[in-house]
């Protein structure tokens, strides 16, 4: 009987994993055809004042689709970062990526989030309405990137980082690039670091979004520290070899975090 009772709930939350991704893209198109036009005459052509409604809109749908994947059993979620990071403001978020559905979680929690999108991703049918309403930063142009993740920095937005650049190979250790400690030595930004742990492991890469796991898995994020630029700073060495220091440290700390198992020690 449990074993029928076993097969069953796998097999629901396989489909209902199909569901939920169907209707993510569904609610992209919704999104940029009917919310955020709506929301750009409310702006009347302020357009800072339009980039905040949408990144509203974009958090607000995260945490429904949160909710949504919660209720239909796909996930738990425990998220005991939500109270550290709710006065957050014009900071680095970095976290390792071991799951699809890290960046939705991140920023169905982070206040003011930014990020850094991949070009391709500007020409989804899906979600490119959503991505240029809000004003994520695209990483097509190395020469203005640096200035465009400064200017969003400074009007206080929180700009959110996998310093791995992709997910996590499963069984590997964490191999950073150096594109976040660049972007947080150039613009003097203090980075925040969070662990993301998902249990049991789904949503991998190079992995179909059906290979749902058997059991329930549970998607956790913690805050663990904040990284500043100071010393960094202060070493008197070239900003490239600051980088190389900053990114062999982080990733140093972050695989000492990662193998760790239970609720992470903060501080570094």
């Amino acid at each position: 009987m449990n074993n029928i009772l076993q097969f069953l709930n796998h097999t629901w939350r396989r489909l209902a994993t199909g569901i939920c991704f169907a209707i993510f893209g569904l609610g992209g198109i919704f999104i940029s055809l009917i919310v955020l036009p709506l929301s750009r005459l409310t702006a009347k052509g302020d357009v800072e004042l339009t980039q905040r409604k949408a990144r509203k809109v974009v958090q607000q749908a995260f945490q429904f689709f949160i909710g949504l994947m919660r209720f239909l059993g796909v996930f738990n979620f425990d998220f005991p970062a939500v109270e550290q990071a709710r006065n957050m403001r014009g900071k680095i978020i970095i976290a390792n990526h071991p799951c699809l559905i890290d960046v939705v979680a991140l920023m169905s929690f982070i206040p003011n989030g930014d990020c850094v999108v991949k070009a391709h991703l500007w020409k989804n049918p899906f979600m490119r309405g959503v991505i240029k309403s809000s004003g994520y930063i695209s990483n097509g142009d190395p020469e203005e990137l640096i200035a465009d993740c400064k200017a969003s920095l400074e009007r206080g937005n929180n700009l959110i980082i996998f310093p791995e650049g992709t997910r996590t190979t499963p069984g590997q250790q964490l191999s950073f690039q150096r594109g976040a400690a660049n972007l947080a030595l150039r613009t003097h930004t203090t980075m925040s670091a969070f662990k993301v742990t998902c249990e049991p492991p789904t949503l991998l890469k190079n992995k179909p979004w059906y290979a749902a796991p058997t059991q329930k898995p549970t998607l956790s994020i913690w805050y663990l520290s904040d990284f500043e630029m100071r010393p960094y700073l202060q070493s008197q060495q070239k900003i490239s070899i600051a980088a190389r220091q900053l990114t062999r440290d982080l990733q140093r700390f972050y695989n000492k975090v990662v193998e760790s198992h239970g609720k992470p020690e903060t501080g570094h």
